[in-house]
């Protein structure tokens, strides 16, 4: 690693080179090189995470004011609305030795989050402070509740870019302003659903949202009020998600041909997905280079660090089937365990007969049932 805003990594094991600019974000992954030449056939793994999503919330804020649920059941929260409790946020020094291990390994990118807004945390600047000194570049998801100015402040100067969830609310608005006000890389984070299908469908054909409250209608244009990015989460069922307002394609199948048929159109904010998206954006888009898009990273390129100090290939895993205690085990030794292995597995071995297995390797192991493809050879996990 380069002690600069241009960091190189080499995995000599899995045979690949990654080139990271901590300034601008943009990021390259060589295909496996063979001979030193570039083979275009892509690495399934990296002998470390180069991004951790770091749970450092222990409980949520808004929750335990009762205000999370304001977007009603939109965002469905999958860390189960936890109420607040300080005692319960991830240790400062859990925190640093997390990412003095990371820097020896070649993590270049931590997501924070966990059961509530990471900007509520009260090592919050000391969080993205140490992060950021140590070359790693913290980016972070808000509610935008009760944002405060020294969060704005803590922002843009460490984190390389950040997130709002949508919720169809004031608080949502306001914080959207003070972010872009304050020269914030920002995005939205837009859970995809039942409820709010129909909504993404107007989001790209008219490029703005409404919603009602107390008897009003508001209206938020996207092409007067620019944003970096609008990146679409589908909603699963985790935590407070519910079965009955997940996409289907038995129920959902022509508003979902309609919204990926509009993703590849021209729009005035770039647009992304997770990577739970994927068999969706392969089945159902056009005209989207393939190149662009990535499946499942969980125990691949990316891990999830809960805030009571388990490790896991994703944060849906909720239940930690696949957790590994980091207080008997470092972060190497949970990425190489016989857990993350078994993960691994599932994604390695999906869908053997599909011409598109390499690029969405059957989607979600942990909740198949959010998986939207309907070919034959969808496996069964």
């Amino acid at each position: 690693m380069e002690n600069n805003h241009i960091l190189k990594y080499s995995d000599y094991k899995f045979k690949f080179i990654e080139v990271f600019n901590t300034l601008t974000g943009e990021y390259i992954r060589s295909g496996i090189l063979k001979d030193g030449k570039d083979t275009d056939i892509d690495p399934f793994m990296r002998s470390f995470p180069g991004l951790l999503d770091i749970g450092i919330m222990g409980g949520c804020k808004a929750a335990s004011k009762g205000l999370c649920r304001a977007g009603g059941s939109i965002s469905g929260c999958y860390q189960g609305a936890r109420k607040y409790d300080p005692e319960k946020d991830m240790k400062l020094d859990d925190y640093k030795s997390i990412i003095d291990e990371g820097k020896e390994n070649g993590l270049m990118q931590v997501a924070l989050g966990g059961a509530g807004n990471p900007n509520d945390h009260q090592y919050f600047n000391e969080i993205c402070e140490y992060t950021r000194s140590n070359n790693i570049v913290p980016n972070y998801t808000t509610s935008g509740i009760d944002l405060t100015d020294d969060a704005v402040v803590t922002t843009k100067k460490y984190c390389g870019a950040v997130a709002v969830s949508w919720y169809y609310q004031k608080f949502t608005v306001d914080a959207l302003k003070k972010f872009i006000d304050a020269g914030c890389k920002t995005n939205i984070h837009f859970v995809l659903s039942k409820e709010t299908i129909n909504d993404a469908i107007d989001l790209l054909e008219k490029h703005m949202l409404q919603w009602k409250d107390d008897n009003k209608i508001y209206i938020y244009n996207f092409e007067e009020n620019p944003i970096n990015a609008f990146i679409f989460l589908l909603y699963k069922p985790v935590g407070l998600g519910r079965i009955d307002n997940m996409l289907t394609l038995e129920n959902d199948s022509e508003k979902i041909q309609k919204f990926f048929f509009l993703v590849s159109k021209e729009h005035p904010f770039k647009i992304g997905f997770d990577s739970c998206s994927i068999p969706a954006i392969v089945n159902f888009s056009e005209d989207i280079d393939e190149n662009s898009i990535d499946t499942c990273e969980g125990g691949r390129f990316s891990a999830y660090i809960s805030a009571n100090m388990h490790m896991m290939p994703c944060s849906f895993d909720q239940e930690m089937k696949w957790g590994v205690d980091l207080r008997n085990h470092t972060l190497k030794e949970a990425w190489e365990s016989d857990k993350f292995n078994d993960f691994r597995s599932r994604l390695m071995h999906s869908c053997m007969n599909c011409d598109k297995r390499i690029i969405c390797m059957g989607g979600c192991p942990i909740k198949h049932e959010i998986v939207l493809c309907d070919k034959k050879e969808k496996y069964k996990k």
